[in-house]
């Protein structure tokens, strides 16, 4: 196999050549580390690099495929990105500012234990915007992260650099956070599957982050049992996290048909104005399902634009109090938008925060009406994804009007998962999202792997231009 195919291959790909001798831990991770060499200037996917750290673990996978391969993990050997915010001994976790990183991580978050325990070879860490607060990825620390598609667009955030690395092959396997879509927006753009678990899947060691039931640690990766083999290493109840749910959980990594699922389509969730690219590629996955004996139905979920304020009031009068504290008397070291979403919270009131609540409440009842009738319910990633690489200093306003995300981290016992569903005229992918009833992570999963069947996505290869190469085409 080439270089270049070698970086594209998926994990359960690449486990089966493992166990059958015909590839090595250490040649799939030079591969993709050579063409992180070639590619990486232009993408600028990582903010850090494990180079010789990677191969010492890649050598040690190797040897245990070569002498005990019953002993060998379920992620032994495969290169795996973790996310510039899951901590790892020794590291200095940055978000992209700064302001934070000043002391070297002493624990591992449990989502980053687990991958080592699995045989995973974290091979580098992914660019964020700052403090993971923007639906693009620049960052005052690492710049701009451009999409592999089309670099003039972004590649998503928060987890964009994630995103990014899968979609240029610079890595099998990534973590991401979805705390208002950080982990489907760069799904979406990039082209891969990301998975938003339900609340309390997948630990968290931040108690602020473990209590905001917006907030869900994921998976990354190029195709839906990727997702799952990844899933089930991370998933299950922790010490750190009193959230966490109860079993661990384990995922087929084959799937059942959808044959006879009752799935609902809404193409705006009641208030987004979507594109002709999007609504085209959404019919589209829609009409693949029915074919595979799906019932498909298109509703009228009755929600509105009041969405939008009940979001901000819940999320950013916690968070953005946060970022006031972590900027005070520094702001000029800190990126525009944060400062912006630090000074947003200054204007939401406790009773607006307090009243978002009840719109919560009227989504939620919507939202059941529909699960009684379906069995899921699929809708766009993204309304539109024509954001630049640069993003802009008001990255929750482009939120609210273009990511169709954040209603499912307001109700976030709802697995979503995010999948390709096409491209758009400019060259960058278009995704859908399925949502599934409360904590039935698996039906998400396989309606997935049946879209997968047929739009064929791990086999897609962005052509990884040169940003000048692409200018004409905004």
């Amino acid at each position: 196999m080439s270089d270049d195919e070698l970086c594209y291959l998926t994990a359960t790909e690449a486990i089966a050549r493992f166990k059958a001798r015909s590839l090595s831990p250490v040649e799939l991770l030079q591969a993709q580390q050579h063409r992180a060499n070639q590619l990486e200037p232009r993408i600028n996917a990582f903010c850090n690099r494990r180079d010789e750290a990677a191969l010492d673990a890649a050598r040690k996978a190797e040897q245990t495929y070569m002498n005990n391969p019953g002993q060998a993990a379920a992620l032994e050997g495969i290169p795996t990105a973790l996310k510039d915010e899951h901590n790892l001994v020794g590291e200095h976790i940055t978000q992209g500012s700064w302001l934070l990183g000043e002391q070297a991580d002493t624990a591992n978050a449990p989502l980053t234990q687990r991958l080592l325990d699995a045989g995973a070879v974290i091979h580098a860490r992914t660019n964020v915007p700052e403090c993971c607060v923007a639906m693009f990825t620049r960052s005052p620390r690492y710049g701009v992260t451009r999409n592999p598609w089309n670099p003039v667009y972004t590649c998503g955030g928060s987890s964009g650099g994630s995103g990014a690395a899968l979609a240029a092959g610079l890595t099998t396997l990534a973590s991401g956070s979805d705390i208002g879509g950080s982990i489907r927006v760069p799904a979406a753009y990039c082209g891969v599957v990301g998975l938003k678990p339900s609340y309390g899947r997948v630990p968290e060691s931040s108690m602020f982050f473990a209590m905001n039931h917006h907030n869900h640690n994921g998976v990354l990766a190029r195709s839906v049992a990727d997702c799952a083999l990844m899933f089930n290493v991370i998933n299950g109840p922790h010490r750190a996290d009193p959230s966490s749910v109860k079993p661990r959980l384990e995922l087929p990594l084959q799937q059942a048909p959808v044959r006879g699922l009752r799935i609902a389509l809404s193409m705006d969730l009641g208030f987004f104005d979507v594109s002709p690219d999007v609504r085209r590629n959404t019919l589209r996955a829609a009409e693949i399902l029915r074919q595979q004996g799906a019932q498909v139905t298109e509703i009228d979920l009755p929600w509105t634009a009041d969405v939008r304020k009940a979001f901000t009031d819940a999320l950013v009068f916690p968070l953005g109090r946060l970022l006031e504290q972590l900027i005070e008397g520094r702001e000029e070291r800190a990126s525009d938008y944060v400062r912006a979403m630090a000074a947003m919270a200054r204007t939401i009131s406790l009773d607006e925060h307090l009243a978002s609540f009840d719109q919560l409440a009227k989504m939620h009842q919507a939202l059941q009406d529909v699960f009684e009738q379906h069995d899921a319910m699929i809708c766009p990633t993204l309304a539109d994804n024509r954001w630049l690489a640069e993003g802009s200093d008001t990255p929750h306003a482009d939120l609210m009007n273009a990511g169709m995300t954040y209603p499912f981290n307001m109700l976030s016992r709802h697995p979503v998962l995010s999948v390709p569903s096409g491209m758009a005229s400019h060259g960058v992918p278009t995704g859908l999202q399925i949502v599934g009833p409360t904590y039935e992570d698996a039906m998400v999963m396989r309606i997935g792997a049946a879209l997968e069947q047929e739009l064929r996505w791990p086999q897609w290869r962005p052509p990884v231009q040169e940003p000048a190469d692409a200018l004409a085409t905004v």
